[in-house]
């Protein structure tokens, strides 16, 4: 499993996202990132409050991704952020390919967040593919405070030098349905 490549740092009341772990009866860095990617899969009220992760028991990449990696900061782990785009099909993304084959598609480009420590690229997403197993298109390194607007705009601009300005509507609506398939959306 990915998360074994990470340090098994303990930490206790060390700051509010280790005392907010701690209160969940986690006190070290891979317990936390396990429970992390056990949550169900599924936006947050708030797309760029990645604290609403905790709140609501559930998070997509972007969120959970970026909740450790502040609970990493905090603890002084060296976790980065990333933002790749991947070609988003039935084989690496599981209820999907109904949707795009009905809109004549084999894939639709899609951002994905995860976190990359010592070369690893580890993902707590809990959906099927991994990271490791995705050939992604682009990938940058990006900030947590980059999981809202920034990443939004950054996957827009992409599908629209992709597929062109005027398909760019048409494209965006069926990655939205593509994404409410895998969850609560």
């Amino acid at each position: 499993m990915q998360i074994q490549v990470l340090p098994s740092h303990r930490f206790h009341n060390t700051g509010d996202l280790g005392r907010a772990f701690n209160r969940l009866g986690i006190t070290d860095f891979p317990a936390a990132c396990r429970y992390v990617q056990e949550l169900p899969y599924g936006r947050t009220t708030d797309r760029a409050d990645w604290l609403g992760v905790l709140r609501e028991n559930r998070g997509s990449c972007s969120t959970k991704h970026a909740l450790i990696k502040a609970l990493a900061a905090e603890i002084g782990i060296s976790v980065a952020l990333y933002l790749g785009i991947f070609q988003m099909c039935e084989k690496n993304t599981p209820g999907v390919g109904k949707i795009l084959s009905n809109a004549g598609l084999k894939y639709t480009p899609e951002a994905h967040c995860y976190l990359k420590y010592r070369g690893h690229r580890i993902d707590l997403t809990g959906l099927s593919a991994s990271p490791a197993e995705l050939e992604f298109l682009q990938e940058t390194e990006i900030e947590v405070c980059q999981i809202g607007a920034f990443k939004v705009n950054y996957h827009q601009m992409f599908i629209k030098q992709w597929y062109g300005a005027a398909e760019f509507d048409r494209i965006w609506s069926l990655r939205e349905a593509c994404i409410a398939a895998l969850g609560t959306g």
